[in-house]
């Protein structure tokens, strides 16, 4: 029988995925969020574990090429240069932590398929801009692609549903799974004419026979929790008409109001609704399986804000 309780990864391994204390991207969002829940009025209804799995080189092969694996070795070894265009330093232990944040995001999904818990919350996974064969904006390994592979090699699961509410567009999945008809794939973001990566447009809804599984719905800078949950209704009813078997949530806290990198105007609320609706669509489709991955966010109170209202949805409609 599954816990009643949410689980919670908190473990320093994956903390120490970041690029130093100056960076957006530092190791302190792991222990911003953790202050924050632990403070908050759910805190005794989640189980908090760490992962207890790094990940191995063949469940990263299961999305990324070799040769882009053998790359990042190589580079982190050294400790130089840029993993992509000058987003994504090679810094040393950064290919060791790496492997940190997709064990946990393949630890929640293990422990879901098990049966042991409905849902689960990773805070610092979600690392939706690397490619099958390159970083990108702060992502060396695409922890999302590598679990929806994992999901369909070894569970069987084919029907997945990705949403993404993170302020940047996830174009490492996006175009990763373009023509996937079973990848159910919905983005709301600041529009790419604005900010990075640049893409994500209404137009782009999927090729060939993926064509209409896909949604982007782009927000104009200053858009807050009013212009977001506008979209929402016809976001739930997609993701309904679309039966998944599995729900993953790329949650991240950058488009709430204050992020020192974006624009969005959201609030917390917002977050907490997507989850809501979200968890009782993985309970009507999907046996209430559901993984939420903090992604991006360098406001840090704003990330316990959000990330936490994620977890109380969970809570909430367990």
């Amino acid at each position: 029988m599954a816990d009643s309780k949410i689980l919670v990864v908190k473990d320093d391994k994956i903390a120490s995925y970041g690029f130093g204390d100056d960076h957006p991207f530092g190791p302190d969002r792991h222990g911003a969020f953790h202050h924050y829940l632990t403070d908050s009025s759910v805190s005794n209804l989640v189980h908090l574990a760490a992962s207890g799995y790094m990940a191995v080189r063949s469940d990263i092969e299961r999305f990324h090429t070799n040769e882009y694996i053998d790359r990042v070795i190589a580079q982190c070894r050294l400790g130089k240069g840029f993993l992509d265009n000058g987003d994504t330093p090679a810094n040393q232990g950064l290919y060791e932590s790496s492997l940190a944040v997709v064990g946990a995001s393949l630890f929640v999904t293990e422990e879901i398929i098990s049966g042991r818990y409905r849902s689960a919350f990773v805070p610092i996974a979600g690392l939706h801009h690397a490619r099958r064969n390159s970083a990108g904006g702060f992502c060396v390994f695409n922890d999302i692609g590598v679990v929806i592979e994992t999901l369909r090699e070894i569970h069987g699961i084919n029907r997945i549903a990705y949403i993404d509410i993170d302020a940047h567009h996830g174009d490492g999945v996006f175009y990763s799974y373009e023509e996937d008809p079973d990848l159910i794939f919905v983005d709301v973001h600041e529009d790419g004419r604005f900010l990075f990566p640049g893409t994500g447009f209404p137009e782009e809804i999927g090729i060939g026979l993926a064509k209409g599984t896909k949604k982007n719905i782009s927000l104009q800078p200053g858009d807050g929790d009013v212009e977001f949950l506008k979209n929402w209704p016809q976001i739930h009813d997609f993701l309904d008409d679309a039966e998944p078997e599995f729900f993953i949530l790329q949650c991240g806290a950058d488009s709430l109001l204050g992020d020192p990198i974006t624009n969005l105007a959201l609030s917390e609320n917002s977050h907490y609704l997507v989850a809501q609706s979200l968890k009782l669509l993985a309970e009507k489709h999907a046996k209430g399986r559901i993984i939420a991955l903090g992604g991006g966010g360098y406001n840090r109170e704003n990330i316990g804000k959000a990330w936490t209202q994620v977890v109380k949805a969970f809570v909430d409609h367990g």
